[in-house]
């Protein structure tokens, strides 16, 4: 076990290297930093003054070091347009994205594991049928659309809930439904095609000669062996989920990073996007790393490959 998560955290911290190489290099490769913040009316003067006091006259490789050397001590330096720490608006920010990611994948697994356990032990049936239904609409529709399906429902209509904001929990209905139900189907096929196997095995066979009771067979046994690729797809999907949340974020007029990240965008405001980005593939490596270790300890088999 220690090499293999000797092994794991290397392959996450040569990841975390190569994306925030390519960051850094996207980043400028999309134009002068030093015009970006000058602006297209800026003189020549203002701008060579800035790519001084920014350090972008330096040569590149010297300012990815510089930048990352920052970066692992939490200081990703000052918003070209606000002017503030970028750290300090992250932190702000930060929590509201990861709530909503958090909620929207527990939202998804309370939905689609129950379904793919049903859809499984009934299969072929009209409940299973309608499970599949329920996974090809969830794939189908866009979360832009869900979502505004529901404001027309719940706020215009039946006046039940917030259309926007982030100031209290009824604020973060909609938006963690629309995020998790786009989760929904991929954890609900995998749990149906994972409990359809386990179900045929002998192991589970030999269960249910020996009577025991069928929660014990279902949950202990079968979904036990079912959980494991579960555990991978879930962490891929909340890593989606927090890269993903930009969409709903503006729909939902939520101050989370995916809202700071489109108005980054909108600005040109370098630091900015390039925290965000690093963050965001921080925590999508390490959900990945958690998933990989969680994995390991279910399946001893794991550590050996």
């Amino acid at each position: 076990m220690p090499l293999y998560v000797a092994k794991r955290l290397a392959s996450a911290f040569l990841t975390l290297l190569f994306v925030s190489a390519l960051t850094f290099s996207l980043a400028h490769l999309a134009g002068d930093p030093a015009v970006a913040v000058a602006g297209k009316e800026a003189s020549a003067e203002d701008i060579a003054r800035i790519r001084t006091y920014y350090g972008f006259d330096r040569p590149v490789i010297e300012q990815y070091f510089a930048w990352c050397a920052k970066a692992v001590v939490g200081d990703f330096g000052m918003s070209y347009h606000y002017q503030q720490p970028v750290s300090a608006m992250l932190a702000t920010r930060l929590p509201i994205t990861l709530w909503l990611g958090v909620a929207s994948l527990v939202f998804a697994l309370v939905l689609s594991l129950p379904l793919g356990v049903i859809a499984a032990i009934r299969r072929g049936s009209l409940v299973d049928r309608l499970c599949l239904f329920l996974a090809v609409v969830g794939q189908a529709m866009p979360t832009f659309w869900l979502a505004l399906l529901m404001i027309v429902l719940f706020s215009l209509t039946l006046q039940w809930l917030p259309v926007s904001g982030n100031s209290s929990w009824q604020n973060f209905v909609m938006p963690t439904i629309a995020l998790g139900y786009f989760a929904t189907p991929a954890i609900m096929r995998l749990t149906r095609a994972g409990m359809i196997d386990a179900l045929d095995s002998d192991y589970i066979r030999t269960a249910w000669a020996k009577g025991l009771r069928p929660f014990t067979v279902l949950f202990k046994h079968a979904l036990r062996n079912v959980m494991i690729p579960i555990v991978s797809v879930s962490a891929v999907q909340l890593g989606t989920m927090l890269a993903g949340s930009i969409v709903v974020e503006q729909i939902f007029a939520l101050q989370g990073i995916g809202w700071l990240g489109y108005d980054a965008t909108v600005r040109s405001d370098l630091p900015v996007l390039q925290a965000i980005t690093l963050v965001i593939a921080a925590f999508y490596v390490l959900l990945t790393l958690a998933a990989d270790l969680v994995n390991a300890a279910l399946d001893p088999r794991i550590r050996l490959t």
